[in-house]
C-alpha cells in the first residue's frame, strides 16, 4: 500500500471517529436540553424560564421538580412607581441599608461576585442569591442559603425564586407595584429526608413567614419614602452613606414621588 493512500485511510478513518463523535456530542446535548427543560407556568403565574441559560436550567430542574415545598406569596402590594421599585430590587445592598437604617427590618446585603449578592434578614435567615433573568415585570434567581430558628434545627438548602411585578394605579392615582412570588425549595440536609412529611408544612409556614416578611418591609420603605423623604435621604448620606450614583437617584426618585413627571428612569442592566 502506496503512503499517500495510508495516509487517506487514516484521514477517513479520523473524519468518521469525528462525525461519531459530534453526532453523540448533538445527541447528549439534546437529551440534557430535554431533561433540563422547565416548565413556563408556575401558581398560575407564567415565568419565562426557557431563556435561562441551559447550566442554570440543569441546576433549577432537580430543586423545581423534586422540591421539599413549594410556596406562593401574593401579590403584595408596595407603594412605589415601578421605576423606584425595580431600582431598589437590583440594588439590594443599597435597599437592605435603608430598610436597616430606618429600623424597618434587620436585612443587611454584600455583593458577591459578577451579578450575586449575600443577604441576611437578622434572625437565622442567610443565603447567596444569583440572579439569572430579568425585565420589567420579571426577576428569577437561584438562591443558596440556611435558616436557624426557634422552631427548626439548622437546615441548608438551594431555592429557585419567581417574582412578578405588576405596575397598578390606585384610586388615588398613586403608582405601586404588586408582586407575586413563587419559590421551590429543596433541603440538602438528607438526615431530615425520613421526616419530611412532618416537617413539610412546618417549613412551608416558615417560608411564608420569610417572605411576607420581605414584602412587608419593602411596603413600609415605599411608604417611609413617601411621607419621610427627608429622614430617608437622611440616613442615605449618614457616613457611611450610599455610593453618589444611588444617593443621586435617590434624590430624583424622592422628589418625584411628589411630582411624578420628574420621576427617574433607571438603565436596565443584565444579570
Amino acid at each position: 500500500m502506496s503512503r499517500f493512500r495510508l495516509v487517506a485511510r487514516q484521514a477517513g478513518l479520523i473524519g468518521v471517529v469525528l462525525i461519531g463523535g459530534l453526532a453523540v456530542l448533538v445527541t447528549v446535548g439534546r437529551t440534557e436540553s430535554e431533561r433540563c427543560s422547565l416548565s413556563a407556568h408556575h401558581a398560575g403565574v407564567v415565568f419565562p424560564l426557557d431563556q435561562i441559560a441551559s447550566a442554570w436550567s440543569c441546576r433549577l430542574e432537580p430543586i423545581v421538580t423534586h422540591y421539599t415545598t413549594a410556596n406562593k406569596v401574593g401579590p403584595q402590594r408596595t407603594p412605589l412607581p415601578q421605576p423606584v421599585f425595580l431600582y431598589l430590587l437590583d440594588h439590594p445592598v443599597m435597599a437592605a441599608m435603608l430598610v436597616n437604617r430606618l429600623d424597618l427590618g434587620l436585612y443587611k446585603a454584600e455583593q458577591r461576585g459578577q451579578g450575586a449578592f449575600w443577604a441576611t434578614d437578622g434572625e437565622g435567615t442567610e443565603g447567596i442569591a444569583h440572579p439569572l433573568f430579568q425585565d420589567p415585570q420579571t426577576r428569577i434567581y437561584y438562591v443558596e442559603g440556611s435558616h436557624d430558628g426557634r422552631f427548626l434545627p439548622r437546615v441548608s438548602g438551594k431555592a429557585v425564586v419567581l417574582l412578578r411585578l405588576r405596575p397598578v394605579v390606585d384610586h388615588r392615582g398613586i403608582e405601586s407595584i404588586d408582586g407575586t412570588m413563587v419559590t421551590y425549595l429543596r433541603l440538602d440536609n438528607r438526615f431530615l429526608s425520613g421526616m419530611l412529611s412532618l416537617l413539610r408544612p412546618l417549613i412551608g409556614n416558615v417560608v411564608n413567614r420569610q417572605l411576607l416578611k420581605a414584602f412587608d418591609a419593602a411596603r413600609r420603605l415605599g411608604g417611609a419614602m413617601r411621607e419621610h423623604p427627608e429622614q430617608v435621604l437622611f440616613e442615605a448620606t449618614d457616613p457611611p452613606g450610599l455610593p453618589d450614583e444611588e444617593v443621586a437617584f435617590l434624590k430624583a426618585a424622592l422628589a418625584g414621588l411628589h411630582n411624578p413627571v420628574d420621576l427617574p428612569r433607571p438603565t436596565p442592566s443584565t444579570p
